[in-house]
């Protein structure tokens, strides 16, 4: 009877822990994706970032990449991405109504290219950041968006 109940504590004692590090476990790289897409979506300023943007795409994929794509009345398109893995920074110039959030990365890692420029052709070529424009963010946010791009950086630099 006494092997019992001390296998019955212990047992008890493991599930207790399983249990509180189950609610103490950082969050899933999926969960990051996720608010960061809907931070930057939901922040997104289409009415002052240029006249001639009809529509814009921005998301962030669950491959570690952010892209943002704008494209222009005249058919103009212009692309940018990069690899999350290569973020190092970000920083924002403007208000807390309107700015531009530059994410940095490390080197020239992030992927410009642009289609259908009347004036320039078809250009591809490489940058060491993103602008996105935003509007009506508040410093709060953007420290959150910074502590998560880096908490996710690291995710995906385990996952590799």
């Amino acid at each position: 009877m006494n092997k019992f109940t001390l296998s019955l504590k212990m047992s008890l004692s493991l599930l207790f822990c399983l249990i509180f590090m189950a609610f103490s476990m950082d969050i899933t790289l999926d969960e990051q994706l996720a608010y960061i897409q809907k931070k930057l979506l939901e922040h997104h300023d289409s009415e002052h970032c240029e006249a001639e943007v009809k529509r814009y795409e921005l998301n962030v994929t669950n491959t570690g990449f952010c892209r943002y794509k704008r494209f222009y009345t005249n058919g103009k398109v212009e692309y940018f991405s990069f690899n999350l893995v290569k973020f190092k920074d970000l920083d924002y110039y403007g208000t807390d109504k309107n700015g531009a959030l530059y994410l940095r990365t490390k080197g020239e890692n992030v992927i410009v290219q642009t289609y259908n420029d009347k004036r320039g052709g078809d250009i591809d070529s490489m940058a060491t950041y993103m602008v996105i424009p935003l509007k009506n963010i508040e410093p709060q946010d953007l420290s959150d968006l910074s502590e998560r791009l880096i908490k996710m950086n690291a995710q995906l630099l385990a996952l590799k």
